[in-house]
């Protein structure tokens, strides 16, 4: 008896579709050149900016009837008099007014950031009891207008025998909540934790912790944070005039008694205005370069 021996049927794999082709985006940045519209938005922001200042120089380089005149958009040859007029008038002290006016602004921006940036450090890095509501109360005195401390504040200063004197305008400005306010969110954002437990960990105090690792994460935040003080002090009207005396103005109080007579010379008001604002040119034009390197060295690290 014979058995049959079957072959088995060979299996044939199924054909499997074939896999899709994994498209990979292209991650160059494409470089645009900007357009008319972005030059014409910033040609219009430049000629609104430098109108004023060319609008002074045009009454501040005529006489005194100039500005009861049709103006023309020609400058007349009388700046370098009336600039020279401004200096030697013995009523304003032009000197002595300048001289107080970069020492009072220069003393307020330094101290203004280094106080900031100790606070600042000390809210955004440090942890201590009551923290949070401190810096709640300093961001808190921002809302509260200058006006209604001018009186205490004057009664305070003449009680120390400081009215008249430059340390009335000084003291009050030696620290702003808005300069701790934004060395806080600045150190806050841009100081990494890691870097200050790995300064604490290989020895270093609290100081030099600050000044080795704290204060060049702080160098952009505190650049801006000085030019704005010093604007700010350099301009600053309202209390130098109502806390000092004509002997020993700022540049600001000073040009005010152009103004003090029954008849205002506009040409020479606004050509000591233009002679106030030079100090402030030379400055962003010598420390513009470096605060925006500044700038744009922390967004990097950042």
């Amino acid at each position: 008896m014979s058995t049959a021996t079957t072959t088995p049927t060979p299996v044939t794999a199924e054909p499997q579709a074939p896999a899709p082709k994994r498209r990979y985006r292209s991650t160059a940045i494409t470089s645009r050149r900007p357009g008319w519209f972005t030059y014409g938005s910033l040609g219009i922001v430049l000629v609104a900016a430098i109108f004023p200042f060319y609008w002074s120089f045009l009454i501040g380089s005529g006489d005194q009837s100039t500005i009861y005149r049709d103006l023309t958009w020609i400058p007349g040859g009388n700046f370098l008099a009336n600039a020279a007029t401004v200096i030697d008038n013995p009523a304003i002290n032009f000197w002595k007014a300048l001289s107080n006016s970069v020492i009072v602004s220069t003393t307020t921006a330094v101290s203004t950031v280094v106080l900031s940036t100790l606070a600042g450090y000390a809210f955004a890095k440090l942890r201590f009891k009551g923290s949070g509501p401190l810096l709640v109360a300093v961001i808190a005195t921002m809302a509260v207008p200058v006006q209604l401390g001018v009186v205490p504040l004057y009664i305070l200063m003449q009680e120390y025998g400081w009215t008249g004197h430059l340390g009335a305008v000084i003291v009050p400005g030696l620290i702003t909540a808005f300069g701790v306010f934004w060395m806080t969110q600045y150190l806050q954002q841009s100081l990494p934790t890691e870097l200050i437990e790995a300064a604490r960990v290989d020895g270093c105090s609290m100081i030099r912790t600050f000044w080795h690792v704290g204060l060049p994460a702080a160098r952009p935040a505190a650049s801006m944070l000085f030019l704005f003080t010093f604007v700010t002090s350099w301009n600053n009207f309202f209390w130098p005039f109502i806390v000092l005396d004509q002997q020993n103005p700022t540049l600001p109080v000073a040009l005010s008694l152009l103004q003090a007579n029954y008849f205002v010379d506009y040409s020479l008001v606004l050509a000591g205005v233009l002679l106030a604002t030079v100090p402030l040119i030379l400055l962003f034009i010598f420390t513009g370069r470096q605060l925006v390197s500044g700038i744009m060295q922390g967004a990097v690290k950042g």
